[in-house]
């Protein structure tokens, strides 16, 4: 695990606020920097991850009760049933502190047809924006089916960007035209939403790329949701690991056609109960990243 993956989350950190949004404009990677065998080397991204114990709260054992479990709750495993996620969700590719890393991402409905979202320590982390920022949808085994789509600009929420608080663990990458086409034109979008309901049936997705999983193929998890216990994020059921991050989190999720609303992004695990993942909640920081990201 990484310095970051290690560093702890305190209550302090995760309640820090500020006010102002200072978006990264970046030079667009070449098309050829990310080869497929670049990108079957990137390593994963950790997963954040929670010391519990630091905070001096009680983690229950178990979903908690209060929270009515789906009727096929699915802790992690490859997605077979295809439909639009299959094309919508990929890795994200990026440069940072002079290696390669991957996370993962979607493409929402936007109105420049350009935006991905993902976790916000997926476009900057260690108080510095990533670069050779890239998008692939549908990865497949370092194959690009639909193409390797560069970044043109990343953006996170003001929280994130001044100081990289876990409650506010989003960010968007506007990506460039490809072949003279827009990103969701080609691939297809998922709808997202904001200040949601906390407690949904939910499905996640990601190419987590860290043991057991290898970043080859697409990995879900479905579950109910819960209120989280280290942020005011969201938790579910779900043993994905590092690259997995950024990777959406549906709710109203049809498993015949692939599509659902984007409400959250895999962000981080407590390190002693790896079987859950949490995720932010989409308040009205995110609306509004959404907003600057898509008039971008």
């Amino acid at each position: 695990m990484n310095r970051a993956g290690k560093r702890l989350i305190t209550l302090a950190g995760a309640l820090a606020l500020c006010l102002v949004s200072v978006p990264a404009v970046q030079a667009a990677p070449s098309g050829t920097y990310w080869t497929p065998e670049r990108m079957r080397a990137a390593a994963p991204l950790d997963i954040r991850t929670a010391d519990a114990s630091a905070l001096r709260v009680t983690i229950p054992t178990g979903e908690p009760a209060s929270v009515a479990p789906m009727a096929f709750p699915h802790g992690g495993g490859p997605w077979t049933g295809g439909g639009a996620v299959v094309t919508t969700a990929g890795r994200v590719f990026f440069t940072y502190q002079g290696r390669n890393a991957s996370c993962s991402g979607n493409a929402v409905t936007s109105g420049n047809k350009s935006t991905v979202i993902t976790a916000g320590h997926c476009v900057k982390l260690d108080g510095a924006y990533h670069t050779n920022v890239a998008f692939v949808p549908a990865y497949n085994n370092g194959n690009a089916p639909y193409g390797t789509w560069n970044a043109r600009r990343t953006l996170a929420t003001p929280q994130w960007d001044a100081t990289e608080d876990i409650n506010y663990d989003i960010g968007a990458i506007v990506v460039g035209q490809l072949n003279g086409q827009s990103l969701t034109d080609v691939v297809g979008s998922q709808g997202i939403a904001f200040n949601q309901p906390r407690a949904v049936d939910a499905y996640a997705f990601g190419y987590p790329a860290a043991a057991p999983y290898d970043g080859t193929r697409l990995i879900y998890c479905g579950g109910r949701t819960f209120n989280a216990f280290l942020s005011n994020g969201l938790g579910m059921t779900c043993d994905m690991t590092g690259g997995a991050s950024g990777g959406p989190w549906f709710r109203s999720f049809s498993e015949a056609t692939g599509t659902g609303t984007l409400i959250s992004v895999n962000s981080y695990k407590i390190n002693i109960i790896p079987t859950w993942m949490f995720g932010p909640y989409f308040g009205t920081d995110a609306q509004n990243l959404h907003n600057q990201a898509q008039a971008a």
